[in-house]
C-alpha cells in the first residue's frame, strides 16, 4: 500500500474527502498551553510507555500533552491478509487516541510526515522500540531533542535485540537507560539510568515487560528536567570504548545443538523465547519395529540440571526424570526440558509428550547419526 494513503488513512481519518497536505495541516491544531510530546512506539510493550505518558499528561498540572503517535504501518497478519494496526496503534485506538493522531509512516524521512510532523511544532519526541531509523531532519524538528528508552545499560548492548543478546550471554544483570537520539545507533549521551539483577529462569518477553516498565517510571521522572534543559546538562556521553553490540536476531538461529553446554542452551531458550523461538531435531526410535523417526521439537522451557541428576545409557539419548526430558549435552552436562510444543501443536509438558512415546527410545539428532544413518 502506498505510504501517503497509509497515512493519510490515519492522519486525516475525519477529512476523507481532501488530499491534500494543507487540508491535513488543518487538524492539527491545538488549543493548549501543554508542550507537544510526540511519541513513537510500534510493539505492544511499548504500550507501557504511552499508558505512562498518557496518564501523566492527564494531571491538572501536567507539562506536557501526548500531541500524536507515530508507528509503524498497518500489515497483513492474518491468512485473510487483512490489514492490522501495529500493537501500539491498537492499544492507542482502544484507549480512545484520536485516530486522525496516529501516523503511520513507512520511512521517518518522508516529506509528507516530516512536514505534519513540523506542523504540530513538538517540544520532545520519546521512542521505544519503534523500529525505524531516525534521520538527522527528523531528530532537527523536536525543541528538547529525541530520547530513547534503551532497555540496556548502555554503552553495552547497542542495537536491535538488546535483551536478547543479554540474556544468551548469560549476563546476571541489566537495565534500562534513558539517552538522547543521535544519528549513531544508541550512542547518545545518557540522562539516566535503572539497574535490574536477571533472574535465572525469566525469559526475554518478561525481562523486555519489566524493563520497558522501568523505563516508563524512568521517563516521567526525568521529564521535568528534559524539558527544562537540565537534563542536557547533566546526561553523561558513553564511553565508546565499552560499548558491545546486540544485533537483530535471524530465524536459523533458533537451532539447539547439544554439542554445547547446558547453560549455554538455556540461554538460548530464555532468550530467543517469543520470537524465534529454539528449535531441535529428535530421533523416536521404535523398539519392535526398530524403524526411526526424526521429529522437530520446538524447545519451550528448560533450566540446567545439576550432574548428580543425570542418568542416560549413551551419550546421546534422552531421558525423563520427572517432570523434565533429559538431553545430555556438551562437557558433561545436561538440560532439563520441561515444556515442548510439535509442529500445529500446543504446548505440551514433558510428561505428556512423554507418555505419548512410551516403548520407544529418544535420541539427539547427532552429527554422529546423521553420518551413520543419513548420508
Amino acid at each position: 500500500m502506498n505510504s501517503s494513503l497509509v497515512f493519510r488513512r490515519f492522519w486525516c481519518f475525519n477529512a476523507a474527502t481532501s488530499s491534500s497536505s494543507s487540508s491535513a495541516s488543518s487538524t492539527l491544531c491545538f488549543a493548549s498551553n501543554k508542550k507537544p510530546l510526540v511519541f513513537l512506539g510500534s510493539p505492544q510493550v511499548s504500550a507501557t510507555v504511552l499508558d505512562a505518558l498518557l496518564n501523566a499528561s492527564a494531571a491538572p498540572d501536567s507539562l506536557f500533552e501526548v500531541a500524536a503517535i507515530v508507528t509503524q504501518p498497518p500489515s497483513r497478519k492474518s491468512r485473510g491478509k487483512k490489514l492490522m494496526p501495529s500493537p501500539l496503534a491498537q492499544h492507542a485506538l482502544d484507549r480512545g487516541f484520536p485516530s486522525n493522531l496516529i501516523l503511520t509512516p513507512e520511512r521517518a524521512g518522508e516529506d509528507v510526515f516530516l512536514s505534519n510532523l513540523r506542523d504540530l511544532q513538538p517540544e520532545l519526541c520519546i521512542t521505544a522500540a519503534y523500529g525505524n531509523i531516525l534521520p538527522s531532519k527528523f531528530l532537527n524538528i523536536p525543541t528538547s531533542g529525541t530520547v530513547n528508552i534503551h532497555p540496556s545499560l548502555l554503552p553495552l548492548y547497542r542495537g536491535a535485540a538488546p535483551v536478547q543478546r543479554a540474556l544468551q550471554d548469560g549476563v546476571k544483570e541489566t537495565g534500562v537507560s534513558l539517552a538522547f537520539t543521535v544519528r549513531a545507533l544508541d550512542a547518545g549521551p545518557v540522562i539516566a539510568r535503572e539497574r535490574m539483577e536477571i533472574e535465572d529462569e525469566i525469559k526475554a518477553p518478561e525481562l523486555l515487560d519489566l524493563l520497558f516498565y522501568e523505563g516508563s517510571k524512568l521517563l516521567i521522572r526525568e521529564l521535568p528536567s528534559i524539558f527544562d534543559g537540565s537534563a542536557k546538562v547533566k546526561a553523561q556521553p558513553q564511553d565508546d570504548s565499552k560499548a558491545t553490540l546486540a544485533p537483530k536476531i535471524a530465524s536459523e538461529e533458533s537451532w539447539l545443538s547439544f554439542d554445547e553446554e547446558a547453560p549455554v542452551l538455556h540461554n538460548k531458550v530464555r532468550a530467543f523465547a517469543g520470537w524465534p523461538g529454539t528449535r531441535a531435531k529428535v530421533v523416536i526410535v521404535d523398539n519392535k519395529s526398530g524403524q526411526d523417526k526424526i521429529t522437530e521439537l520446538k524447545i519451550i522451557t528448560t533450566k540446567v540440571c545439576s550432574l548428580s541428576n543425570i542418568q542416560v545409557n549413551q551419550a546421546d539419548e534422552i531421558t525423563f526424570i520427572k517432570p523434565a526430558l533429559v538431553f545430555p549435552c556438551g562437557g558433561g552436562t545436561a538440560l532439563e526440558v520441561l515444556e515442548i510444543q510439535l509442529p500445529g501443536k500446543k504446548v505440551m509438558s514433558a510428561a505428556a509428550f512423554w507418555n505419548g512415546v512410551r516403548g520407544q527410545k529418544l535420541k539427539i539428532l547427532s552429527a554422529a547419526y546423521v553420518k551413520d544413518h543419513l548420508s
